[in-house]
């Protein structure tokens, strides 16, 4: 361990956000070792998937304990094996699936096929390779042969290549459904499965078409989002970025389908997807707009746009901030070759995102802040910025808290930093996963890793104490 390398980054975004972790803040030399080790932690934690596949449960259509036991009997036939499956305690929603491995004993192939980047960080998290990630194939492959699945993690395989000597990651063994031929026929682009993947090096269900209506695929810390924003029936809610609708789908769940949920992103395709999601989940709270978040609060009166964007000031109860980011806390991600200009491009977009935020909340509303990067820019400082920019805003404990607190760097004090939400792969060591492990371990330390072995993510949760035409009376 580890299996594979620590995630590949340009030199410069490296050392970007190596100074995040190690700041001005640590003072001593022993707390700067501290810091780096940390850092490189992380590093090698963002190659290798979290420890627990997680799965939210549409509450709307099914009870929690029903789709558990749905969700067993479908597992049962899993690559032969028997894997528990844990309702978690804090989010009465959510079930968790342990991933087995990485497996080391497992016997390469003549017969290899190259998948890109994307298609094997999906391979890692129980997918089968769908044709269209396919980049490479020896020559002699047909359909039905076993062969070894590899990820070019660096985009230098040539499409159609018949080998490729370059970095690759092994990912496990699979059947080709498909000869070499037929991939690379050059005929109108292929879809479906091409190969099916039956060892791979982490073992872990796919949920291609398991349960669609009870189950949504979420990481963990996308479903806590959800429950710290709180919904009620009958509120007015936005998700200003909302696709693919995960944490919209959830919201309109936790309020019993009752009250309205606007969901916008500037995405026309993104946009079909929440709607073909909240169909598929039976909710019909919700309304999808293809519409620039940025420009979603309306600046003249005269303008009736009827419940569509742009909105009133002051219009909605509660507001989810999911902003686009660098996504530098996603796993499994081997590498990453963005530039330094493109890592650090998104602060400027968060911050023209936020005031329209604050401005259509109401008083005494809820608006939660969330990325899936471990950057402090966009995170700590943000917060820092959002509560010196609008003294309208303060910054509010989480229910429930299950990450750390937030890190020191962004000037923000000891007791704002614990009622942030920051989760952080590398508190916990890479270990191995077995059968055995699995069954000699309490579900308490199960949960426990689940927590901890996750993605990179980040919560913060205001209050707006105050309309934003009112002064502030100690100014």
């Amino acid at each position: 361990m580890p299996v594979f390398p620590k995630i590949s980054l340009r030199p410069e975004v490296e050392n970007y956000l190596k100074e995040g972790f190690v700041n001005n803040e640590v003072v001593s030399a022993s707390g700067k070792a501290a810091a780096e080790r940390k850092f490189e932690a992380l590093l090698n934690h963002l190659s290798h998937p979290p420890s627990f596949t997680t799965v939210r449960v549409n509450t709307h259509l099914a009870s929690v304990q029903h789709v558990k036991e749905l969700l067993l009997d479908e597992l049962q036939q899993f690559n032969g094996l028997s894997v528990p499956v844990l309702q978690h305690p804090d989010l009465q929603d959510v079930l968790l699936i342990p991933v087995i491995g990485p497996r080391k004993n497992i016997k390469r192939q003549q017969c290899e096929a190259v998948v890109g980047a994307q298609c094997g960080s999906a391979v890692l998290r129980g997918a089968h390779v769908y044709t269209p990630g396919i980049v490479s194939a020896s020559s002699f492959m047909k359909a039905g042969d076993v062969i070894s699945v590899y990820s070019d993690i660096k985009g230098k395989c040539k499409k159609g290549a018949r080998e490729f000597d370059g970095t690759k990651i092994f990912l496990g063994n699979g059947i080709s459904t498909l000869s070499r031929k037929e991939i690379f026929s050059g005929l109108p682009r292929l879809r479906g499965i091409g190969i099916r993947m039956t060892e791979p090096i982490y073992l872990s269900p796919s949920f291609d078409n398991v349960l669609p209506s009870y189950l949504f695929l979420q990481n963990l810390p996308s479903a806590v989002v959800t429950h710290v924003l709180n919904p009620q029936p009958g509120e007015k809610i936005l998700d200003l970025c909302a696709a693919p609708g995960g944490k919209t789908t959830h919201i309109a769940a936790l309020m019993h389908d009752q009250g309205e949920v606007i969901a916008l992103d500037k995405i026309a395709n993104k946009v079909e997807k929440i709607k073909q999601n909240a169909l598929l989940l039976g909710l019909n709270s919700i309304k999808a707009f293809c519409f620039d978040g940025t420009k979603a609060l309306k600046l003249d009166e005269i303008e009736d746009t009827e419940g569509t964007p742009p909105f009133s000031p002051e219009s909605f109860d509660r507001i989810l901030l999911d902003a686009p980011c660098s996504g530098m806390g996603q796993r499994p991600n081997m590498a990453c070759t963005w530039t330094l200009k493109e890592v650090t491009s998104y602060q400027p977009l968060q911050r023209k995102l936020f005031p329209v935020a604050v401005q259509l909340l109401k008083p005494g509303g809820t608006l939660v802040y969330s990325t899936c990067t471990v950057t402090l820019e966009e995170n700590e400082e943000q917060v820092a910025w959002a509560l010196s920019t609008f003294p309208c805003l303060q910054l509010q404990p989480q229910e429930p808290q299950i990450g750390g607190e937030g890190m020191m760097g962004a000037g923000l004090s000891g007791e704002q930093l614990r009622q942030l939400q920051r989760f952080d792969p590398s508190t916990t060591p890479l270990r191995d996963t077995d059968l055995e492990t699995l069954r000699d371990a309490r579900a308490e330390d199960m949960i426990r890793l689940a927590n901890k072995d996750c993605i990179g993510f980040f919560i913060a949760k205001f209050l707006k104490w105050k309309s934003t035409s009112e002064k502030d009376p100690q100014k």
